[in-house]
This record gives C-alpha cells, structure tokens and sequence, in this order.
C-alpha cells in the first residue's frame, strides 16, 4: 500500500530548484524552495542520518520565504569531506563556507534542527554573520544525561560495532531496515497511523543514505559529544528555540534552562510531540518562526 506524504499538496505549490557548491573540496548539493525575490532567506541544516527531505515539510508551510537547504557533507547527495574527520570542527567550517558562497551578505536567517541546531550554534558562535538563528529540536544539554541516557549508550555501542566489523558486516549493521524502523519507532510519537507510516517512510527512505561508515561514526560522535548550551553564551543574535514537550534527546526542562543561557532568546514549547516536530508539527513549527522572523500573518499555508 503506498504511503501518502500528508504535505506533497503544499510543497509542490512551492517552486524547488537543485545546485551545487564546492566546499571544502567537495560538492554540496542543495536545494532551493521558494521565490528567489523573497524578502527573507533561511538556510536550513537537518540532523543527524538525514538530508534535506527532513525539512521539507516545515518548508511546505512556508511558502513566501526562500529557504536553501543543503545535504551535509557525508549525507544524501553531498560526498564526504575529503580528507578530513567529519567531527563538529569541520561541520561547522564546512557551514560558514557554504554560507559565504550561497548568502555572501550575511542577510539570511540560520535554522538548524537536532544535530544541526548544534552545528548552526557552533558556527554562529565562531563568527558566522546571521541576523537571527533558530533552533528546531535543539539538543539543549549532553545526550548522554538525557532520559534515554542508556540508549544513547546503546547507540554509541552500535556505531562503535558497525565501525570495527568487517567492511560488509558493518556496512550491513548500520544500514540494517530494522535498527532504523526501532529508531523511527522510538522517536514518533504520534498516534496517527498515517503520520506514522510516513515518517517510517522517511526514515527507511534517507536515514541510511550516508557516504560510508567512518563518516558516520564521527558524525555521530560529533551529536553525543557536543551540544547548543556549550556555545549560548557566545550568541548575541535573536535566537527562536522550538522545543517539545515529549522530546526524549533533550527533556523540556532542559530547553528552558538553555534559552537562559542566550542573550537574546524565545522559546515555544510544542506539546504531544517528541524529537519529530518537522514531520509531526511543522505547522505549529512554521507558526513559530514566521512570527519570530515578523511574517505577514498569512505567511503560514496549510
């Protein structure tokens, strides 16, 4: 049975065109959403395993902005960095390189969601010009003191196992359709039967399209070891921290705390939804950023 992509109708309202940059050496394809003349640009940076198809929906419900939304090096259409240990250092060089390239002004807004929210933070706070930052699931303390602390210790075992395996057994374990269905299980928490089949769609689709093992490993060691609170204090620039109530990574307390440490932030607390807002509230999520960026109050379709 086909599974329905409960925001194709919007997003194919929204005109999308395909480039590239070269990077640090390497191509980095991305993506283009909206009308080029639009008065505000965002550059968005998905999370961890994924690539730009994570955030279509909440660009679904933006209609009016124009939003470049690259693959990060190692992930879905863009190579890996060659050369070069794929930790939060060289994400965050790679980011305030392909900005300079696509927005040499500095003019366009940065959004980062999960593992992105740290690498937006990490180049903001090194001197990447943005008039405002937002933060989508942001991983607001060490994922290793969150309530599902013992899984992230499991995890760090997987990817340790799927480095140190032979090449096939280890590419087979990390790739593996069921380890991926029990992380998109884990994850959603909607009830929704066709939400769900969707994002489980999502996942089994791009969760396992990374460019090979070791990228992936020190990636996800760059998402465990690493988080937004280390450089909040560094950040002068309006910061939006979407946040859930229910998100497993990062506990809704600890989002309260992180937007203190900011000069200058607001958080919106989204309830009945866990790490997934951009495939199970992108409404509520494009709701919060059209007003924090000050959007005519029709900016928001659907």
């Amino acid at each position: 049975m086909p599974v329905v992509n409960p925001y194709a109708p919007l997003l194919a309202a929204i005109d999308v065109t395909r480039d590239q940059a070269q990077v640090l050496g390497a191509p980095t394809a991305y993506w283009s959403y909206g009308p080029a003349d639009a008065a505000t640009t965002i550059i968005a940076v998905h999370g961890f395993r994924g690539d730009h198809h994570g955030l279509e929906p909440v660009v679904a419900h933006l209609p009016g902005v124009r939003v470049i939304s690259p693959d990060l090096p190692g992930f879905g259409a863009s190579p890996a960095l060659p050369g070069r240990a794929h930790d939060l250092d060289s994400y965050a060089e790679w980011l305030r390189a392909f900005a300079l390239q696509v927005d040499p002004a500095g003019e366009a807004v940065l959004l980062g969601h999960s593992f992105g929210s740290i690498v937006a933070s990490a180049a903001v706070a090194a001197g990447l010009p943005t008039p405002r930052l937002i933060l989508v699931n942001p991983i607001g303390a060490p994922a290793l003191e969150g309530p599902r602390g013992v899984l992230t210790r499991l995890a760090v075992f997987y990817y340790w196992a799927g480095a140190r395996l032979p090449a096939r057994m280890g590419d087979w374990l990390l790739r593996s359709p069921l380890i991926v269905r029990v992380m998109s299980s884990a994850m959603a928490k909607t009830r929704d039967p066709e939400l769900r089949a969707f994002i489980h769609d999502q996942h089994d689709r791009y969760f396992s399209d990374f460019a090979d093992r070791d990228t992936l490993r020190h990636a996800f060691r760059a998402s465990v070891s690493h988080d937004v609170s280390e450089f909040a204090h560094r950040i002068s620039q309006p910061t939006l921290l979407v946040a859930a109530e229910r998100d497993d990574i990062t506990p809704i307390e600890k989002e309260r705390a992180l937007a203190l440490r900011f000069a200058d932030a607001v958080l919106v607390e989204i309830p009945r939804v866990g790490h997934l807002i951009h495939y199970e509230t992108p409404d509520a999520a494009a709701r919060a950023i059209a007003e924090f960026l000050d959007l005519p109050a029709d900016a928001v379709a659907g």
